[in-house]
């Protein structure tokens, strides 16, 4: 282990390969922070992650060769990239020194309080929803979240206080290191918001998961906590297989209970009406639910971080209004798994109850598009009126799915008179949807 891990990095010139996805773009910012040069490689840079990099000064070279390659004191290497890529084969022949993001970010927060927000869905809402709350009783909380909210600048920053926030993903870590990123963050509060089988490409099932997840458990400290909500078997799975730390199964009466026919949360003696909250549905309900035990574990009362919920601006893409007319509503929101995209629509149908509502579901994931999810996923969305699918990937599982966005807007505008709200739903960039769309509607 690293006797001071925060001098491990002195001021190097640092270039990140794939430095447009959510977390290397963090990453970069934090290095910038400390005070180091920054420059970065990808296939193409797409907003919001390019806007965030261009607005910090970060050099962007567009592809992999090998002659595009800048000259650097490190190579951090992101996921996205394997064997056979020009820039990977010429370091590791040249023996340049390189790294992962995780493995990097873990060391750089060894001697803070982590706080790392785990699981399936409602990692990126909820640990900004824990940023929100330190926000707002003015803690300069440090944090590196996969997604854009409008109550904070940027995607990370490193922070002045001792508390670092870290949404903590399963996917694995770098081609040179198949465990999942989390392990590299040994959090002091390590919540896990669900376990439901996802990314068929790395993991053959469930146990797969479960055994990463495993991993991280045996790293929280036993004076640490692990956060979950009650009645999730995957998890209560997990914890059977050894836990050593201070558990709170939440949703019992001596934690924090969500009642969704009360219209409240109890939090021991006291009561909040969730209805002051500016968000839709219970998943996202149970997002602030986990947000606000987690600050009271770390000193906050209740009371103040309900306060700061009721300011919450949200997450971009889960469940955003990115156009509204007199009679049209286009939401965008990133579910991209059955569970997610069927807690999406009963949003939608509850806050749309009078209207009609027309989904389009792009599959997008690997699991999704090459059909891992079998009738579950066609059938997660059966409650809207109509649902256009979306499969740009080389293999179409019903015949029903389109394999062309040209095709689908075609169609679409046929359609789009008998319906009020359009529900988009995307893990890849959903402007291509979406945009097309809403210059449509302005043009009738």
């Amino acid at each position: 282990m690293v006797t001071n891990v925060t001098d491990k990095y002195l001021k190097m010139k640092i270039h990140i390969l794939g430095i447009c996805g959510t977390f290397m773009g963090g990453l970069a910012q934090i290095l910038l922070e400390k005070g180091h040069k920054v420059s970065g490689s990808d296939q193409q840079f797409y907003p919001p992650m390019s806007n965030q990099l261009d607005s910090l000064g970060v050099e962007m070279i567009e592809g992999y060769e090998e002659s595009s390659l800048p000259s650097a004191d490190l190579y951090v290497i992101g996921n996205a990239l394997s064997r056979g890529n020009p820039c990977v084969e010429y370091i590791l022949n040249q023996k340049l020194e390189y790294t992962s993001g995780p493995k990097m970010l873990g060391e750089m927060i060894r001697d803070r309080t982590v706080i790392a927000v785990s699981g399936t869905h409602g990692k990126t809402s909820t640990s900004f929803l824990i940023c929100e709350i330190f926000k707002a009783q003015g803690i300069d909380v440090g944090f590196l979240v996969g997604g854009v909210s409008d109550s904070f600048e940027n995607s990370a920053r490193l922070g002045s206080s001792e508390l670092f926030v870290i949404e903590a993903d399963e996917y694995d870590s770098a081609f040179f290191d198949k465990r999942s990123k989390f392990i590299h963050y040994h959090p002091d509060t390590f919540i896990i918001n669900n376990i439901e089988f996802d990314h068929a490409d790395i993991f053959n099932d469930l146990s797969d998961i479960l055994k990463q997840f495993h991993h991280a458990v045996r790293t929280v400290p036993a004076n640490g906590h692990i956060l979950f909500h009650d009645g999730d078997k995957n998890i209560l799975d997990l914890i059977e297989m050894g836990c050593w730390s201070n558990t709170h199964k939440l949703g019992r009466e001596e934690n924090i209970q969500l009642s969704i026919e009360e219209g409240v949360i109890h939090f021991e003696n006291q009561q909040f009406n969730f209805g002051d909250l500016p968000m839709h549905g219970q998943h996202n309900l149970s997002n602030a639910v986990m947000a606000m035990y987690a600050a009271f574990l770390h000193g906050i009362d209740p009371q103040k971080s309900f306060s700061a919920l009721k300011n919450s601006k949200g997450v971009k893409r889960r469940f955003e209004t990115v156009f509204k007319s007199n009679d049209k509503i286009v939401i965008d929101d990133f579910a991209h798994h059955p569970t997610a995209i069927s807690h999406t629509v009963r949003a939608a149908i509850n806050h749309f109850s009078s209207q009609n509502i027309l989904g389009i579901i792009e599959l997008a994931s690997n699991t999704m598009s090459q059909g891992y999810h079998g009738a579950e996923l066609y059938e997660s969305a059966s409650d809207l009126e109509k649902v256009y699918w979306l499969n740009l990937s080389s293999k179409q599982n019903k015949k029903f799915e389109y394999d062309s966005i040209n095709l689908l807007l075609g169609d679409l505008k046929k359609d789009i008179d008998n319906f009020d709200v359009i529900l988009i739903m995307s893990n890849k960039d959903s402007k291509k949807i979406s945009e097309p769309i809403i210059d449509f509607i302005k043009s009738k």
